[in-house]
């Protein structure tokens, strides 16, 4: 016999409620929270649920409850706090959450006597500077390759510094200046240091100046190479601030508008910093369903910035529910006054235009595009616990018939699937034949060195065909020519070769990661490693016939179609033309008598 479920008798428990500010949790079967709320005065907003029809959702809800639990707190700052902390552990299926809760990436300046600057992520525990917060890891690697391009400073790993005997590829494309093996001075290695520090306070300024002033003491000097690379150095950097520089702005600024539609919503964030514009990274909070935009705002503001930091002003595109609540709790945890304002002026009213723009383009783009591809995307951005879903996916393969021909393929995906247009096959040669690893390890090379010297870009993760063995390889070479940032994954074929079964190898894991065969993460896998067996087998393919079909007259200078066909046809193929002396193949009309030797060399070779 079912037990019949006791209906929550809220009327009672509306009695024992007090007046004073906390936080309820709404229960549900088996004691699951399914809403955290805030408030002022805990008995009239908890008294609202029951006392008004609401919405359909707040009805369902309402339906749903087996139980309140309440925790006061002294203030209703304090309320907001807990109720954001509780939010993000419990993850209610009837409040708006965010999806991704990671910390800000930064730029790290570490402090050896060397310095790195690298990508950093986490509590800043380390010595040496932090510089940002950006939006994205894609916008912190997009600032680290200009950087390169701008300054020669080391980004490699300690580990792999210490260790160098000569300069590594970064150096000969003049990405770094070499201070693994002496080839710059500590003077003037800090000196590029103090350069990038100025760049990343948004002082460009203040660089440009000085190398001015470098590069008219060169010409002063006679070192007019010296000069041109400060001159170039001098226009490289102005065209970056055309490019990132926001009119009439000195400070630091964050833009964020919301955009709704057909049940969903977009939150698109700007990041404004010592007035340069560190990019943008958009959201779509979950449970955004039948909720006004200024209560969308609300819940985000309070899950985003609550406990990180946060500037001194937020542009927002609507009235923010709890406006002055959240400038207060915002201003006390940043130790100064926070403003969130949603009627701009001027050049800042322009930005924020954009930024709404911005919020309704992604959300048409997020509704037209395939649910499939993008619930593919979303698990594999969870299984390998990436801060955003990838927006370019590269994958590897080698094909050869016994060491024959060997070809490696290239295949790139983006959020939308196959980028067949970036497709690349590469010939491999003077190698061992079948020596994969040797032919891995070739075409990283060769594809990693074009995008480093700006022919391309990197991807987010980079997928080989193998085992940790490949793993290892791919590795190795990455770090040989300065690749960072680029997430290796080896996908090793599982138990008698069976698909469903494969084995995820991480430089960061120990045991491999096994998906299960009904993972849609592993089924995007499987589409990339499978277009990059089937582009390389084919490639491969070609390369082999044709090596099979190539005559040995096309090898010849001054041997055209015409005169190839004429030959074989007065010989009767090739095997005849190759038992013929020089003085038969001399008759033939356009023949030379040199001609003729050549054509016999060919065959028989220099006596």
């Amino acid at each position: 016999m079912v037990k019949k479920k006791t209906p929550f008798d809220y009327a009672a428990f509306l009695k024992t409620l007090t007046h004073r500010p906390g936080v309820y949790r709404m229960l549900g079967v088996d004691g699951k929270v399914l809403y955290v709320g805030k408030a002022k005065n805990l008995k009239r907003r908890v008294s609202s649920y029951f006392q008004r029809a609401g919405n359909l959702r707040i009805q369902t809800m309402v339906s749903q409850i087996q139980g309140i639990e309440i925790t006061v707190t002294h203030t209703e700052a304090e309320a907001l706090l807990l109720e954001n902390n509780l939010i993000k552990e419990l993850k209610p299926r009837y409040n708006i959450l965010l999806r991704d809760d990671k910390s800000y990436p930064h730029i790290y300046l570490s402090d050896d006597d060397y310095p790195r600057i690298s990508f950093y992520r986490g509590a800043r525990k380390d010595k040496g500077r932090y510089f940002g917060p950006y939006p994205s890891s894609a916008a912190v690697k997009e600032t680290l390759y200009l950087l390169q391009k701008l300054f020669p400073v080391r980004q490699c790993e300690n580990s792999y510094y210490n260790n160098r005997s000569r300069a590594c590829l970064q150096h000969q494309i003049k990405r770094c200046s070499g201070p693994c093996v002496g080839l710059i001075g500590k003077q003037d290695y800090m000196r590029d240091v103090e350069d990038i520090i100025l760049f990343l306070q948004g002082k460009a300024h203040d660089v440009v100046n000085g190398l001015v002033e470098r590069m008219e003491q060169a010409s002063a000097t006679l070192e007019f190479e010296q000069a041109a690379r400060y001159r170039d150095q001098i226009e490289a950097i102005r065209k970056v601030q055309e490019r990132q520089y926001v009119s009439g702005e000195k400070g630091d600024l964050d833009i964020v508008a919301c955009a709704t539609g057909e049940e969903q919503a977009c939150v698109q964030v700007f990041f404004i910093r010592q007035g340069r514009n560190l990019g943008n990274k958009q959201f779509f909070p979950r449970g955004s369903k039948d909720r006004e935009i200024g209560e969308i705002l609300s819940a985000f503001i309070a899950q985003y910035y609550l406990g990180k930091q946060v500037p001194a002003e937020i542009l927002v595109n609507h009235r923010v529910e709890d406006q002055e609540l959240l400038q207060e709790t915002l201003g006390r945890q940043a130790g100064r006054k926070v403003r969130l304002r949603q009627s701009p002026r001027g050049e800042r009213a322009r930005w924020l235009k954009m930024a709404v723009h911005n919020a309704q383009i992604a959300l048409r783009s997020r509704l037209a595009s395939s649910s499939n591809a993008r619930v593919r995307l979303e698990a594999l951005q969870e299984a390998l616990g990436l801060d955003e879903p990838p927006t370019r996916m590269e994958c590897f393969d080698i094909s050869h018939t016994a060491g024959e021909r060997t070809v490696a393929s290239c295949v790139v995906f983006n959020a939308e699937g196959p980028l067949k247009s970036d497709y690349r096959r590469f010939n491999i040669k003077d190698i061992t034949p079948g020596d994969d690893y040797a032919a891995m390890a070739q075409v990283l090379q060769r594809r990693y060195t074009r995008a480093l010297s700006g022919e391309g870009r990197l991807p987010d993760i980079l997928f080989i065909d193998g085992g940790k063995g490949q793993l290892s390889t791919a590795a190795e070479i990455l770090a040989e020519i300065g690749v960072y940032g680029v997430l290796l994954v080896a996908v090793a074929k599982g138990a008698e070769r069976r698909a469903g079964m494969e084995q995820l190898f991480l430089l960061q894991r120990r045991q491999p990661l096994i998906l299960g065969a009904h993972s849609p993460a592993l089924h995007l896998i499987q589409h990339i490693r499978d277009e990059a067996h089937r582009f390389a087998i084919t490639g491969h393919r070609q390369r082999r016939n044709k090596a099979r079909t190539h005559s040995v007259l096309e090898d010849i200078s001054g041997i055209g179609q015409k005169r190839r066909q004429m030959l074989l046809k007065q010989f009767g193929g090739l095997q005849g033309l190759s038992t013929a002396g020089v003085e038969d193949i001399a008759t033939i009309n356009g023949i030379s008598n040199k001609l003729a030797e050549k054509i016999y060399q060919a065959f028989h070779g220099k006596e």
